[in-house]
């Protein structure tokens, strides 16, 4: 509550909430500092991609299909990261607030719906920036080369995010935490081993590729190959699949969202 002088030298409440725009950049922080304070959080979103990033990095050629191996690897683990906190650390951690109450406090506020979904998604993509300059960091460090458009990659990653982030706030808002935790992790380590992410869905069996080509793991890994590994334009088939699963996750998310 603000207030404002009616009479000269006197004040008077001015009952109403904050401006969206300000809401919103508050729950944004809010959720910024959560993730970082949380141990298991950040193994997740840059502990684990960074030691892949560097065990993938050191396989032979002839394994990767690319020399230097990090050329290849680099792009996957982005992909990967975006995947890892989007989506499972943002649904185990959003599943547990609601378990605990926090989400039904939330509802009480203007925030709403809506605004808690943006919010999440604008902290998810500052945890990010994070990640990415970390991974970078490493990969130049082992020689990574990249090609390509870079404002390309930054929207597949803004994409990605979009896609991951509604699915996660999915299973967070309709599942019991306890089961929110184990399908996030489950579907985690199923995309890093048959969702396109690290091993490019190209390589697995025909009729596995054709439906493995349009998860947005899939969409995400093989749009950042082909801009930062094979310097390609924009990779438009990527870019639709991920609007697609952005605007389908979106929409089934914000109408069966539960607060508690």
């Amino acid at each position: 509550m603000t207030t404002t002088s009616s009479a000269p030298g006197g004040l008077a409440p001015r009952p109403g909430s904050a401006p969206r725009a300000r809401i919103l950049a508050a729950q944004t922080r809010a959720e910024i500092g959560m993730t970082l304070r949380n141990g298991e959080q950040l193994l997740l979103t840059l502990v684990i991609p960074l030691l892949l990033l560097v065990g993938l990095s050191k396989l032979p050629t002839d394994v990767v299909g690319h020399d230097p191996a990090i050329d290849a690897v680099a792009p996957g683990i982005i992909a990967l990261a975006v995947i890892s906190t989007a989506f499972t650390g943002q649904a185990i951690a959003t599943g547990f607030e609601r378990r605990y109450g926090v989400l039904k406090l939330l509802g009480a506020t203007p925030l709403g719906r809506s605004g808690l979904l943006v919010a999440k998604t604008l902290g998810v993509l500052a945890v990010e920036v994070v990640q990415m300059l970390l991974i970078a960091a490493v990969a130049f460090a082992l020689g990574w080369h990249p090609v390509g458009n870079p404002v390309y990659a930054v929207l597949l990653v803004v994409l990605g995010t979009a896609a991951f982030s509604s699915l996660g706030l999915l299973l967070a808002g309709t599942l019991r935490a306890e089961a929110t935790l184990a399908v996030a992790n489950g579907l985690y380590l199923l995309l890093i081993a048959l969702g396109g992410v690290v091993i490019p869905a190209d390589r697995l069996p025909a009729t596995a590729e054709r439906i493995v080509s349009l998860l947005p793991s899939a969409a995400l890994g093989q749009g950042l190959r082909d801009v930062l590994l094979h310097g390609t334009g924009l990779p438009v088939q990527s870019v639709v699949v991920l609007l697609v699963w952005t605007a389908v996750g979106g929409l089934v998310t914000a109408r069966t969202f539960r607060w508690s």
